[in-house]
């Protein structure tokens, strides 16, 4: 037997505790060599007043052994409790959620007998960062960040992933008809690595027809990845029309820690009753023993698994009568599972796992673009209750040093100097000043900028936030107003 592999493993809240003891016992049966270290995490740690639901010295063991199982958790309602799940995501860096969607037709119901799509989900920032602010009484905002940096490696990630598993396509979802600089980034370094990896087919959809056909025909995809919040939406639908979100398993993967787990929930009402189907968070440890090189056991314990629904043993969730041979509980699933140990299934597709001489990564590193930024202008951004000409009159009289009022929009819509009686105004106003000659003339100083917002306080209109303006490499790093001329 290999030398043990330390992981910490933590049983979570209503189901997750039976569905943890039936996936370690399949391990354990399957020959797996760890090393488990026990943390509790989710409501019990909450209700004891830890607003993150996990304790110090429980963090510190997934630090030291830097694999993670977990159960689902409960997260008790109102306010005041963080999600853990997005807490171990950013405090470990685990940049990549990786999300296999795989219909299991005939024995499992899908609409889509041939679906093996594996999502690639940016995780941790888009509106993901959490970054937001009530403005006004009637506005709120979140900020969406795409960065150079998290784009890159999750591209890459995804390239990386189809080259490792004999994946032969990746395709990019993004919404870059609309929010051309931030999901347009996103789009051009997809692009810009795609061409790296010559081997592999690429394309990009617009995330609406992409999310469509996704639904329609998922065998025409392969590995998908997509920032943050589409991700998190699609890989759910994904996992739902392959047959049941259920089955499906996750990998969250960074530098140097990763976390596995199910993608369903705690489902507290099936607590404590034998019900409840391990699949999900068995089909996660598989990628952990896949993480961890334990390939062989891997592998035994996913085709005993593949055996099982194949021979119609189903937990209720799953249970067809004009499919199914036995519905079973819990606990004997897991039995079942176990007893077919070294059977491989017949009809649907054995896996085979090749032992990988490394681990994914990202390599090269991030590289910094040498460009030249301008300060052209800003958006003032100022709260009143009134009608656009006041707001105009008012702000038209802070023109100086260059800088003039260009453009007034409500909620994104231009409506000063030229709008639509049907626009929807609220209290909430983005002013757009801009230097003359934006492309040719000179930067603008910062100093302008204080100067200006001196002079809107003055004006007695309220300004709540400011946005610079720049060029980069001479061309505008901002959007027009919608309907702007």
């Amino acid at each position: 037997m290999s030398q043990p592999t330390s992981i910490t493993v933590a049983k979570g809240d209503g189901i997750g505790p039976e569905i943890m003891d039936a996936t370690l016992h399949i391990l354990k049966e399957a020959g797996a060599a760890l090393d488990i270290e026990e943390i509790s995490i989710g409501e019990q740690e909450y209700l004891k007043g830890n607003s993150a639901g996990i304790a110090k010295e429980s963090f510190d063991s997934i630090l030291r052994t830097k694999v993670f199982l977990k159960a689902p958790i409960t997260t008790p309602q109102g306010g005041g409790y963080k999600s853990l799940n997005v807490t171990t995501r950013k405090a470990l860096g685990l940049y990549a959620n990786v999300r296999p969607c795989v219909s299991y037709h005939p024995f499992v119901r899908t609409k889509h007998p041939k679906m093996d799509v594996v999502i690639v989900r940016e995780n941790e920032e888009d509106l993901y960062a959490g970054i937001e602010h009530q403005q006004t009484v009637d506005v709120t905002q979140c900020l969406k960040l795409i960065t150079r940096q998290g784009t890159e490696r999750i591209v890459r990630y995804a390239f990386e992933y189809a080259r490792a598993n004999n994946r032969k396509k990746v395709t990019c979802f993004t919404k870059d008809n609309i929010m051309k600089i931030t999901d347009g980034l996103f789009h051009k370094i997809f692009d810009e690595i795609a061409g790296e990896y010559t081997d592999i087919e690429n394309e990009h959809w617009i995330v609406d027809i992409g999310a469509a056909k996704l639904a329609d025909t998922p065998e025409g995809f392969d590995v998908v990845v997509m920032p943050n919040l589409y991700g998190d939406i699609l890989s759910d639908v994904a996992a739902q029309i392959a047959g049941s979100v259920g089955l499906a398993g996750s990998a969250n993967i960074g530098p140097e820690h990763a976390m596995f787990e199910a993608i369903h929930g705690s489902a507290p009402r099936r607590a404590g009753q034998n019900l409840a189907n391990p699949s999900g968070l068995f089909l996660g440890s598989v990628m952990m023993l896949l993480h961890i090189n334990q390939v062989e056991v891997a592998e035994r314990a996913h085709n005993a698994w593949l055996k099982t629904i194949e021979d119609g043993i189903h937990t209720y969730d799953i249970f067809k009568e004009d499919v199914s041979k036995e519905k079973v509980g819990t606990k004997e699933f897991a039995q079942a599972v176990v007893a077919r140990m070294g059977q491989k299934p017949e009809t649907l597709p054995a896996v085979h796992y090749a032992r990988q001489e490394k681990q994914i990564d990202t390599n090269p590193p991030y590289t910094r673009p040498n460009v030249v930024r301008k300060l052209v202008g800003v958006d003032v951004f100022c709260e009143h209750v009134g009608a656009t000409e006041e707001v105009a009159k008012a702000l038209q009289a802070c023109d100086a040093n260059g800088l003039k009022l260009r453009m007034i929009s409500s909620r994104g819509m231009t409506v000063w100097p030229e709008g639509f009686a049907t626009t929807l105004l609220c209290d909430h106003w983005r002013c757009r000043f801009l230097v003359e000659d934006p492309e040719n003339g000179a930067a603008l100083p910062h100093t302008e900028v204080a100067a200006l917002l001196d002079r809107v306080a003055k004006s007695g209109m309220e300004f709540i936030k400011t946005e610079g303006l720049y060029y980069f490499d001479g061309k505008p790093a901002f959007q027009m107003g919608q309907g702007q001329k």
